[in-house]
């Protein structure tokens, strides 16, 4: 019962986070408030580390950053 509710949770975490660095960057083009940066990382803390990844290679999002291209493959 607990293992399947962490693999749900760490699903749905990293689906989220993957969402969120997409709509992050499709706000940065369109030239609107953005997600912050700690939350984008505070996302991959909690969890949803490979959604990230998958959000930095799918939508080329925060592939420029040091810390993104650092702290993200640690987790």
């Amino acid at each position: 019962m607990i293992k399947e509710t962490i693999t749900y949770y760490l699903i749905i975490i990293n689906i989220v986070t993957f969402l969120a660095y997409g709509i992050d960057k499709w706000k940065s083009k369109k030239a609107m408030w953005r997600i912050r940066e700690t939350s984008l990382i505070m996302l991959a803390i909690l969890g949803g580390s490979i959604g990230a990844w998958l959000g930095m290679k799918v939508w080329h999002h925060k592939t420029l950053h040091k810390n993104s291209n650092i702290v993200f493959p640690l987790f």
